[in-house]
């Protein structure tokens, strides 16, 4: 009897769906820093905070990993220069992601520290805007670009690598 046919996954449109849950968390991000802003914290406020920082420490780092490990070297073969720039802001991310941990676990220890609450809300400001940023570049740059060019070999190589 023949081994059935796996099912080919797009890896880029996996991408693209992991970026949409990268963008719902940092609306919630964005929405815990505004009820910061506003009301201070509270226990409610609190467990979000974790949850948000749970999905960024779990889901983000593992996202970026899998770009950087199966689908830049297939681009590399090409050009370095985009992925270059894309590991650069992974690097950044990662160290504002750090950051915005401390300043999440300090304030989860003084909900009064207000200077952790200023990092917070700053940090989570910026990171905001880096990742929708980088987030742009790939959707709307480099995955339409991958999908023209890209063989289907490639793409399953990608596949390969992610499964």
């Amino acid at each position: 009897m023949a081994q059935p046919a796996i099912r080919q996954i797009d890896p880029i449109a996996v991408f693209i769906q992991e970026h949409e849950d990268v963008l719902l968390h940092l609306r919630n991000l964005n929405k815990i820093a505004a009820s910061i802003k506003e009301n201070g914290v509270d226990d409610e406020l609190l467990t979000t905070l974790d949850q948000s920082m749970q999905f960024i420490k779990e889901e983000v780092d593992v996202h970026n990993r899998r770009e950087e490990e199966a689908l830049f070297p297939v681009v590399e073969r090409y050009v370095d220069g985009p992925t270059r720039s894309l590991r650069d802001d992974h690097r950044h991310l990662a160290r504002h992601f750090e950051t915005l941990r401390e300043a999440a676990h300090a304030i989860t220890q003084d909900r009064n520290n207000q200077e952790a609450i200023q990092q917070f809300l700053l940090i989570a400001r910026t990171i905001v805007k880096l990742m929708v940023n980088h987030i742009h570049k790939e959707n709307h740059i480099l995955f339409p670009m991958l999908q023209r060019f890209l063989t289907k070999d490639e793409l399953r190589e990608v596949t390969r690598k992610l499964i």
